[in-house]
C-alpha cells in the first residue's frame, strides 16, 4: 500500500514539475516550445532510475490523453462535415423548391427569400433584400398581405388567401398565399404559388 501512495506522490511531483515548465509567464499563452521543454524534462527523468516508474507513467497517461484529444478531433470534424453537407442541401431544397418563398417584417419589408421568390418577382435576390413586397402586389392585394399578417398569433397561427401579383407589362398574376409567423423571431413567412399552375397540377 506504501508504494502506490509512494508512486502516486511521485507522479503528482512530476506532474507539478511539467505543469512549472509549461506555466507561461506574464499571462503569456501556453507555446510549442514550453510543451517541448516539458516533455524533454519528463524523458529525461524516465532515464534516471529513482524516477523513471513515475515518469513513465506520467508519459502513458499524456499519451492516452493525446490519442483521446486526437479521437475527439476527428468525431467533431466528421460532425462539423455532416452538417455543412446537410446545410447545403437543405439551403438547396429552399432555394430550387417550386414554391416562392419569402421572409418579411411587419412593414412587409422582404428579409430573406428564395430563388423561386426572386424568379418570380424578376429580379436579382440581393436587390430585392429590404424592398417591400407590398409594391409588387396590386393595391388591394397589399391590403390583403397586410391584414394577413396582422391575424396570425399564438391562436391562428397560419393563414391563407389569394394574392395578385403585379407583372412588369402591367398585368396581373392571382397567386395562392400561405402566411405563418417566423418562430424565430418577429418575422413572418410567406409562401406563393402560381394559381392556375395549381390549378392544372390538381386537374393532372
Amino acid at each position: 500500500m506504501s508504494g502506490d501512495v509512494t508512486g502516486a506522490l511521485d507522479q503528482a511531483d512530476l506532474r507539478m514539475r511539467a505543469m512549472e515548465r509549461l506555466r507561461p509567464e506574464a499571462g503569456a499563452p501556453v507555446s510549442r516550445r514550453s510543451a517541448s521543454d516539458a516533455l524533454s524534462a519528463l524523458f529525461d527523468m524516465a532515464s534516471e532510475p529513482s524516477t523513471a516508474g513515475s515518469a513513465l507513467a506520467v508519459l502513458h497517461e499524456l499519451q492516452m490523453h493525446q490519442v483521446e484529444l486526437e479521437l475527439q478531433d476527428e468525431e467533431l470534424r466528421r460532425s462539423r462535415a455532416e452538417m455543412e453537407a446537410t446545410l447545403r442541401r437543405q439551403t438547396q431544397l429552399y432555394d430550387h423548391a417550386p414554391v416562392a418563398y419569402f421572409t418579411v417584417d411587419n412593414a412587409g419589408a422582404l428579409r430573406e427569400l428564395n430563388l423561386t421568390g426572386a424568379a418570380m418577382l424578376g429580379c436579382v435576390r440581393e436587390q430585392l433584400l429590404g424592398r417591400t413586397l407590398l409594391a409588387f402586389l396590386a393595391p388591394r392585394s397589399a391590403g390583403d398581405l397586410q391584414a394577413m399578417v396582422a391575424r396570425l398569433s399564438d391562436s391562428v397561427p397560419s393563414v391563407s388567401g389569394t394574392l395578385e401579383l403585379l407583372m412588369g407589362d402591367g398585368t396581373t398574376r392571382s397567386m395562392l398565399a400561405s402566411a405563418r409567423r417566423d418562430p424565430d423571431g418577429a418575422y413572418f413567412l410567406l409562401a406563393l404559388v402560381d394559381a392556375a399552375e395549381a390549378d392544372n397540377s390538381q386537374a393532372g
